[in-house]
């Protein structure tokens, strides 16, 4: 591979990047600001930290906001799964996905 193709393959593998980092942030964001909305800061904290790690036992980052959308479900059953042993739960996963995704 000669310079150029190797820049060209580094700067297309960057967008990428890029492009995944946007979709982590605005799934993220969206995710936490519901949280946030409907259970209070502590529980978005933690909810955050969740997904975090879920990020992190990936070996590469999804490539379509589907793939970020099933990062967010698996975080906002375990969510829902601790606020039910808080005994607070009074709204399931499935509708705080839903309010997640209207941001």
């Amino acid at each position: 591979m000669n310079s150029l193709e190797r820049y060209k393959s580094l700067r297309n593998s960057d967008l990428g990047c890029a492009d995944s980092s946007a979709m982590a942030e605005k799934e993220l964001s969206a995710f936490f600001n519901a949280v946030t909305e409907m259970f209070g800061v502590d529980q978005a904290r933690l909810s955050a930290e969740d997904w975090v790690r879920e990020i992190s036992k990936i070996a590469s980052l999804p490539a379509s906001p589907r793939e970020w959308r099933t990062i967010t479900a698996t975080v906002a059953s375990r969510l829902a799964s601790r606020l039910t042993n808080l005994g607070t739960a009074s709204i399931g996963a499935s509708s705080l996905l839903r309010m997640a995704s209207a941001e």
